[in-house]
């Protein structure tokens, strides 16, 4: 025990002394300072509070706001039609030719084909072997999910034909071209057994492979279908097309001008009016450079004479003018490049000085993926051509006649269909001064009082179906429904000739 004690009081001898207390004031200083410190910076972020209330924590309400505000539910794209139900007879592969008006009613002329035949249609290929030389697929225009779902109840479309049956794995295809101007009959007697012999057939041309005019109603209404709804273009093609629209129509009304005063058509129609010497040349060699251009030898004055060539855009100028346009008026030119450039336009943009082209309407960068791609260009003039508050094709090719049916169906859109047989006749009297400007001016107000694109009966002729009215153009069964028709276009029956 006492050995114990001992060491506890060595150990006791080496422990440090206790701490003392500090002094009250020390500690009272202390938390002054700390107090003051706090306080500080409490009154410099009152101070600071309205920018932050402004940039932070404004900016954190909103965001906050953002995500608890009732989303607006995102509407439902509409059911798709039931697929019908058929026993294939075969397959069908298209290859369109022409350009792109041209091919798009073959598309539709096609799919009627396909959907009475019962046939399996592969998605058309598109020409990128004519003057254009255009590499656009069916998909770089057309919107080819829509074209196959909104017509699932009418036809099996594949996107592409199987590979059994490609000249690459050795399959022999037959192929032919349908016979111009065809009813159904044709089809379903002498077209019909070559699928049950070979399965697939290749239709190698498609335009006007079928009538105007004798089919039943079912099967015009189908090609309607087709056209007006089946067919859209791209997502692409549309946005840029819908901002077309959109900056002319905010400027004002405006005129769509189809002015087909280029190279390829003067060249193809031998129309060298108004041209130089060397151009005359120019287009006559390379009319002669295209084999499928048959008719080589023109005279341009004879058929100028008969209304088979596009006016000049000097012979615009003055007809426009008659019609009543004023200058002001707001044209777009819905046309590729103008043969001669802007000097062959220097006479109409002098009468009409608010002249524009999709090229000065938009940046070029937004043009930059659609150019060197006609059918592409040619697909942002029909959106416009269509949209606009009057449509006038200096010449009746594809574009014309398809923009003019488009109008029909949008309620009969004013379009001013040129009688250039009669034009050529007063423009000619009025620069040799047989006319006076006031009598040229009405005698062009009445040669065009009914062509305007009202209701009207396609015109048939059954034994010259070239000459008969396009469907196309005015798709009469597609306009109307019931008694309506006869209210529209009269109680004369629609395949009387006249």
């Amino acid at each position: 025990m006492e050995v114990r004690s001992e060491t506890t009081q060595a150990r006791s001898d080496k422990l440090p002394p206790p701490a003392l207390p500090k002094p009250r004031v020390q500690v009272w200083f202390v938390r002054v300072c700390s107090s003051i410190l706090v306080w500080t910076c409490l009154v410099q972020l009152f101070a600071a509070g309205e920018l932050w209330h402004s940039r932070i924590f404004t900016g954190l309400t909103n965001q906050i706001s953002r995500f608890s505000a009732p989303v607006e539910p995102v509407p439902l794209p509409p059911p798709l039609p039931p697929p019908r139900n058929y026993t294939s007879n075969g397959i069908l592969l298209v290859s369109c030719n022409g350009g792109l008006n041209q091919m798009r009613s073959a598309i539709c002329d096609m799919v009627t084909v396909a959907r009475l035949l019962n046939l399996t249609l592969v998605v058309p290929e598109l020409d990128k072997t004519s003057f254009w030389a255009d590499p656009s697929g069916f998909e770089d225009i057309f919107d080819v999910r829509h074209f196959i779902d909104s017509l699932r109840d009418e036809v099996r479309i594949l996107r592409r034909l199987p590979k059994r049956y490609s000249r690459k794995y050795g399959y022999q295809m037959f192929e032919m071209p349908p016979v111009s101007w065809s009813d159904e009959k044709y089809y379903l007697k002498q077209v019909l057994p070559l699928f049950s012999k070979h399965k697939v057939v290749h239709f190698n041309r498609t335009d006007t492979r079928l009538a105007n005019n004798g089919l039943p109603l079912a099967l015009q209404r189908l090609r309607c279908r087709v056209n007006f709804q089946g067919l859209k273009f791209t997502p692409q093609l549309e946005a840029l097309g819908s901002k077309l629209v959109r900056i002319l129509q905010q400027r004002g009304p405006f005129v769509a001008l189809h002015l087909r005063y280029e190279m390829d058509m003067l060249a193809f129609s031998g129309c060298t009016h108004g041209c130089s010497q060397e151009e005359a040349e120019e287009l006559k060699k390379m009319r002669y450079t295209y084999p499928w251009w048959r008719e080589k030898e023109i005279v341009s004055e004879e058929r100028r004479a008969q209304g088979l060539c596009p006016l000049t855009p000097e012979e615009v100028a003055l007809v426009l003018k008659a019609l009543g346009f004023e200058k002001n008026t707001q044209i777009y030119i819905a046309a590729g490049e103008i043969y001669g450039s802007e000097h062959r336009l220097s006479v109409l943009r002098e009468a009409f000085p608010r002249i524009v082209k999709k090229e000065m309407l938009l940046e070029s960068a937004e043009l930059q993926q659609f150019q060197n791609h006609s059918s592409q260009m040619a697909a942002l003039d029909f959106m416009v051509s269509v949209a606009s508050n009057t449509f006038i094709p200096t010449y009746d090719g594809n574009m014309a006649k398809v923009v003019e049916g488009h109008r029909r169906y949008l309620g009969f859109k004013k379009t001013i269909l040129l009688d250039r047989k009669k034009l050529v006749e007063l423009l000619d009297l009025h620069h040799s001064k047989s006319l006076t400007w006031d009598q040229f001016a009405v005698a062009v107000k009445e040669a065009h009082e009914r062509r305007t694109g009202a209701p009207t009966h396609r015109r048939v002729i059954s034994d010259k179906p070239k000459e008969e009215d396009y469907f196309y153009a005015n798709p009469q069964e597609c306009l109307c429904e019931g008694t309506n028709c006869h209210d529209l276009f009269g109680h004369r029956n629609f395949n009387l000739t006249h």
